[in-house]
């Protein structure tokens, strides 16, 4: 079995470090963190993390100068927090080879998706996610119910994906268009539209997976979810 996955978490905030380091660890991955950038570069080189979570705004260095360091020094993914949503912002950020952004304030269900989305896509993390009898290959693209393939459309394979690495999560439906969709300003009825038709392909092969979560969104679970 290969060794878990690394990620070093780069922030400030004593909060924040906290609650995103416990909700990493508790999906296998193993975790370091800073307070700012003092020690990346010690770190890179000693801890080797797979991924680097980076807050844009830091003491000292920003994130965006530690991205391009990470850069130069390590193949390490980086995921930006930040509170700055502007379109230039992001394409600088992209310019500077940052894989992922998660705007501040964020859902952890949110953030630990685009981390591990990230890692699976960099075959760091199994592409194959379960849930009940459901079984998705993110490599593949096919998704399997008890054994009989189902034919989803791109979107609804999105959206899937989306939810199955949320698993046990309760997400909005903000956070369902900005993940499957990539902005969150769009009709919500969108998001009922596109889950009615995933459930009914998925229900005729087996029982509810996906659980409305009154007045807050959707849970993908192979337990029932009370309303």
């Amino acid at each position: 079995m290969p060794a878990p996955a690394r990620v070093l978490l780069v922030d400030d905030d004593d909060a924040i470090r906290t609650a995103v380091t416990a909700s990493l660890r508790a999906e296998g991955l193993v975790v370091r963190d800073l307070p700012d950038g003092a020690e990346l570069h010690t770190e890179l080189g000693s801890f080797v993390p797979d991924l680097v979570v980076l807050d844009w705004m830091l003491p000292g260095a920003s994130g965006i100068q530690l991205a391009a360091r990470v850069r130069t020094s390590s193949d390490a993914a980086v995921v930006m927090l930040t509170a700055r949503d502007e379109v230039d912002d992001r394409l600088r950020g992209f310019a500077e080879g940052i894989d992922d952004y998660v705007v501040k304030p964020f859902a952890m269900a949110e953030l630990v998706a685009r981390v591990t989305a990230v890692l699976r896509r960099r075959g760091r993390i199994p592409a194959v996610v379960e849930v009940g009898d459901l079984v998705l290959d993110g490599a593949a693209a096919t998704v399997q119910r008890g054994g009989t393939v189902l034919d989803l459309t791109a979107t609804e394979f999105r959206l899937l994906t989306f939810l199955a690495e949320s698993r046990g999560r309760t997400v909005s439906k903000g956070q369902i268009l900005t993940q499957v969709w990539g902005y969150d300003d769009y009709d919500p009825n969108l998001v009922e539209v596109h889950l009615s038709a995933l459930r009914r392909k998925m229900e005729a092969h087996g029982p509810r997976l996906i659980h409305t979560v009154r007045g807050l969104g959707y849970r993908m679970s192979s337990v029932a979810v009370a309303a």
